[in-house]
């Protein structure tokens, strides 16, 4: 859109740590130019130590650059309104353990000013979206770093971010729970979500991205969208039926008249890992395994952009609940016979008439030692 403040937009960003006499010990992001766009996932690429963290933290503003301009969504990184839009998920969940996942979600609700009612809506819904429901009342200090990444990834949701920061979303994800990531990833984009994804499983970022950078030694390698970056000008591929080997004799000697090629590798197609796993769990689902992890998760939380299906989770719990039958009225219920009343009568034993004369009044202050000498007698009897 014409005119919209881009979500980040840095010019000649740079960071240098300095040691305590203030002499340049290492520059972490060299004089960097990169931008990104509103309602795109961007990613951020490149070994350890190459400089990203440091770039998160600048437009966390949580450090400040040492020169270079840096806006966050139109603002600087330090203003505390441009917070209030952002969600973040570090490379580590620093989670209360003895907290159970709703607990953690409304007090992160809470710091972001939410009321009752919204904590408690958004957090079942988010629970529900990334498969922790069936454990929602368990301490987070048993779960495992998976689970922590799941929460994780809901708590950074909460305030329905406009620019969501996720550093290594998938570390420690099975699979399932791997794929479930991505394909929230595309979901939110579709919602108008603005993410900006650091991951060093390059397989993640080309999955779910539009367009990313590459950083080495503090300063951008490469830049553009996955089909530029990884298109090879160098070969073509020609894909078609399986073709018999004398199909293949012909094939090579026009190309060699042609154009004085050759066929440098002839292989059958191989279907991707991940599409292999997930086609083995969902035969397993249909067979209903019973499993003790975490599920796959639920439908995306309705509070999250605009819905595109259905009416939330809400709508569709309500709209799937069985109607239950009226209740009828309390029918009369007959009194018991006459005999079985006398009979129950001379069943039961007569209870020992007591007769006491009554106590004299006692002053103010003074013990009945009657009643200690009737429990002390009664404790022998029992002891006997």
């Amino acid at each position: 859109m014409a005119g919209e403040a881009k979500a980040v937009e840095a010019i000649g960003l740079t960071k240098v740590f300095s040691d305590f006499w203030l002499r340049a010990r290492a520059r972490a992001v060299d004089d960097i130019d990169f931008e990104i766009r509103p309602r795109e996932i961007f990613g951020l690429l490149g070994p350890n130590g190459s400089g990203k963290s440091t770039t998160i933290k600048m437009i966390l503003g949580l450090l400040r650059p040492t020169r270079g301009r840096l806006t966050v969504l139109g603002r600087s990184p330090e203003d505390v309104q441009v917070k209030n839009r952002i969600g973040y998920l570090p490379e580590e969940s620093y989670l209360y353990r003895f907290l159970n996942p709703i607990e953690t979600l409304e007090y992160y609700g809470k710091l972001f000013g939410l009321d009752r009612g919204t904590r408690r809506r958004r957090a079942g819904e988010l629970l529900e979206m990334v498969g922790l429901n069936q454990v929602q009342h368990r301490p987070v200090g048993e779960f495992s770093k998976g689970m922590a990444r799941r929460l994780g990834l809901a708590q950074a949701l909460i305030n329905d971010p406009e620019f969501l920061i996720l550093d290594e979303p998938t570390s420690g994800l099975d699979p399932i729970g791997t794929r479930q990531v991505k394909d929230l990833l595309l979901e939110l984009g579709r919602r108008g979500k603005t993410i900006l994804l650091s991951s060093h499983l390059l397989a993640d970022v080309e999955d779910v991205c539009h367009r990313m950078v590459i950083l080495y030694g503090g300063r951008i390698r490469a830049e553009g969208t996955a089909e530029t970056l990884l298109q090879d000008s160098n070969h073509t591929l020609i894909e078609t039926r399986r073709l018999r080997p004398e199909t293949i004799t012909l094939v090579e000697q026009a190309l060699a008249r042609g154009e004085g090629a050759s066929i440098e590798r002839i292989q059958a197609p191989r279907q991707r890992l991940e599409d292999l796993f997930m086609r083995i769990v969902e035969q397993a689902r249909t067979e209903q395994v019973a499993t003790s992890g975490a599920l796959h998760g639920g439908r995306m939380a309705g509070f999250l952009g605009e819905v595109t299906e259905g009416a939330g989770l809400v709508a569709e719990l309500a709209r799937e609940r069985p109607v239950e039958p009226s209740p009828r009225a309390a029918e009369p219920v007959a009194p018991p016979s006459e005999p079985l009343l006398r009979e129950l009568v001379q069943d039961a034993p007569a209870a020992p008439a007591r007769s006491e004369a009554p106590s004299p009044p006692r002053p103010a202050g003074q013990v009945d030692r009657g009643v200690l000498d009737r429990l002390l007698g009664d404790g022998e009897a029992d002891q006997k």
